[in-house]
């Protein structure tokens, strides 16, 4: 929230005003603290990379590789459990899950990563690592993707979307909303609420309290009308400018900023393509937020930690994976934005290869990070390949082992951004965009579908 302590809009420190009383008590009313994002929009300069915008498709909870893009049947049912027939797709060679048919005609367009490794088993520290390409228990809390992109693309680039830089869908996650050592002005914005309620609206564009859009408007002519006045006594430079982003936020509330968020304004075709439910609305409005050139989106689809009944739960889960992931390619693809737009599509840890039929897991499958699969498609990652492989039943990296430092390398490399270059630290630590991982291994950057 904005400051009236006087340290934020009164340099000299002259307490508060009657005219910051009335500015904020005002605001106060509509829940407009998103003037505070754009009160903290800075200038700078970054080289030009292949890639304007990331969409993180992030799997919670750990998502089986077997099931999904790295199908072992010939392991036999101890392995592969009932999912015995893995699909063609439209790239020769590649197989995928059976459960992901629509995913399969997309495989042009994405690499699969099959030897992507760590040796971190907790939900937490695993997550942390892949978000933020570092290993946990160092001195620093290094600040996520998404975080650095916010800095880096967004307020030091001279970032002027009217939207913020990093945003989350919908709900925060440690892992990829929290800023590290980087101020909290980096951190995701969060819209809460489920995209495929007809009702949705986002925490913060929305008026609260039931307000409507024209009782905002009088509201806001109300306040023009005494900041008018109060300009006659208090025409400082300052205040002007605590204009400029006051009057910003309320365009966010009302104007075509609000219209990223409102997915009525597509087509019922369009919407039911992508799925009508959380994950398939959310592909569609991070689609949507591309085109409104948000630098970094990361959705977060849960319900992947399958340690009871893993097979049935993925009956569940992957047709609405299958559904939304391949109609966010196609569409990306169609409007012409795949090459600008990088899609990740990541989990902090696979499940472990063996399937533990013994009561109670009935078919489960735990925690497995030392090889797993992740994909990525557009953005300067070439498509139709898979890069490295795990050995015949998906226990350890075969050839090409990935390591989440390598990965988040890349996609710093794809935007532009330099991974060795320092971030600002608030105690003058060395600190790195992508953290060297001392007496850690590493493939390296992925130049082979760069």
């Amino acid at each position: 929230m904005l400051d009236i302590s006087g340290r934020a809009v009164c340099p000299g420190g002259r307490g508060i005003s009657r005219r910051d009383f009335i500015r904020v008590g005002t605001l106060g009313l509509t829940g407009l603290a998103l003037a505070d994002f754009l009160k903290l929009k800075a200038h700078g300069q970054v080289a030009p990379g292949k890639a304007k915008s990331v969409i993180l498709l992030f799997m919670v909870g750990g998502a089986s590789h077997l099931d999904t893009f790295d199908p072992k049947p010939e392991a036999g049912e101890k392995y592969c459990g009932p999912l015995k027939n893995p699909i063609p797709t439209n790239v020769s060679g590649i197989r995928i899950s059976e459960l992901l048919p629509l995913l399969a005609k997309q495989a042009d367009k994405y690499t699969i990563i099959r030897g992507f490794t760590h040796q971190d088993f907790g939900h937490e520290t695993a997550g942390y690592t892949v978000c933020t390409g570092a290993l946990p228990g160092g001195e620093l809390s290094q600040p996520s993707m998404g975080a650095v992109v916010s800095l880096k693309k967004g307020y030091e680039a001279g970032y002027k979307g009217a939207l913020p830089p990093y945003i989350m869908l919908t709900s925060p996650i440690g892992w990829f909303s929290d800023t590290g050592f980087l101020p909290q002005q980096y951190q995701a914005f969060c819209t809460f609420g489920d995209p495929n309620d007809k009702n949705f609206r986002v925490q913060g564009f929305a008026p609260a309290g039931g307000i409507t859009d024209q009782r905002l408007a009088d509201r806001r002519t109300l306040l023009a009308a005494i900041d008018s006045l109060a300009r006659e006594i208090e025409n400082e430079p300052a205040f002007q400018a605590v204009d400029t982003y006051h009057q910003k936020a309320y365009e966010m509330v009302l104007g075509d900023a609000k219209k990223a968020f409102d997915l009525s304004q597509e087509k019922d075709e369009v919407r039911e393509r992508y799925g009508r439910n959380f994950f398939g609305q959310c592909c569609l409005l991070a689609r949507r937020l591309v085109e409104h050139g948000v630098p970094f989106i990361t959705i977060n689809h849960g319900g992947w930690d399958t340690h009871t009944d893993n097979f049935g739960a993925m009956k569940n889960l992957a047709p609405v994976l299958d559904k939304g992931f391949a109609a966010l390619l196609e569409d990306l693809a169609q409007r012409g934005l795949l090459q600008s737009t990088m899609v990740v599509w990541l989990t902090e840890f696979g499940r472990t290869p063996v399937v533990d039929w013994n009561p109670p897991w009935q078919g489960g499958r735990h925690h497995y990070p030392l090889v797993y699969s992740v994909v990525v498609a557009g953005g300067g990652f070439k498509g139709g390949q898979v890069l490295g492989a795990s050995d015949d039943k998906g226990e350890y990296p075969k050839d090409r082992p990935v390591y989440p430092w390598d990965l988040t390398g890349s996609i710093y490399t794809l935007l532009g951004i330099d991974p060795r270059e320092r971030l600002p630290h608030p105690q003058g630590c060395v600190a790195y965009v992508n953290p060297p991982a001392l007496n850690a291994p590493s493939g390296g950057l992925l130049h082979e579908i760069m």
